[in-house]
């Protein structure tokens, strides 16, 4: 099983990074409540944006954030310089055992029981 982070969500949507599309489809993909509030909490979705991304939501699993995940992302914060929302991303996926679908690899490089995979097919991925 695989949790999509925000910004495959987001390529997902541009029609050069269509590939990615079958991710969204896969009954396997999931992706953390955060990943919701970031992709449809940007200020500037225009509609056409917000549709497509709610659709998403619809078809993928939404992973709450319990208390479990929450715990989880202390610790690595407290471990490891990191974003809150890369904490939840790493903390979901180490709490359910599911490799994290980045293309910001090196966000979550540090973690060592983590896997991470990199879907983008372009020279700049993982920066």
């Amino acid at each position: 099983m695989i949790l999509l982070d925000s910004n495959i969500l987001i390529y997902s949507g541009q029609a050069e990074y269509a590939y990615l599309r079958p991710l969204i489809f896969d009954k396997e993909s999931s992706v953390s409540k955060i990943t919701q509030l970031e992709v449809l909490g940007f200020h500037r979705l225009d509609n056409k944006a917000k549709q497509y991304f709610a659709s998403c939501f619809q078809l993928l699993n939404l992973i709450d954030i319990d208390d479990r995940v929450i715990d989880s992302a202390i610790i690595l914060r407290q471990q490891h310089k990191m974003s809150l929302g890369d904490a939840l991303i790493a903390a979901t996926a180490l709490c359910y055992q599911l490799t994290v679908i980045s293309r910001n690899i090196s966000d979550f490089s540090r973690i060592n029981d983590l896997n991470v995979m990199n879907p983008i097919h372009d020279d700049i991925a993982g920066i």
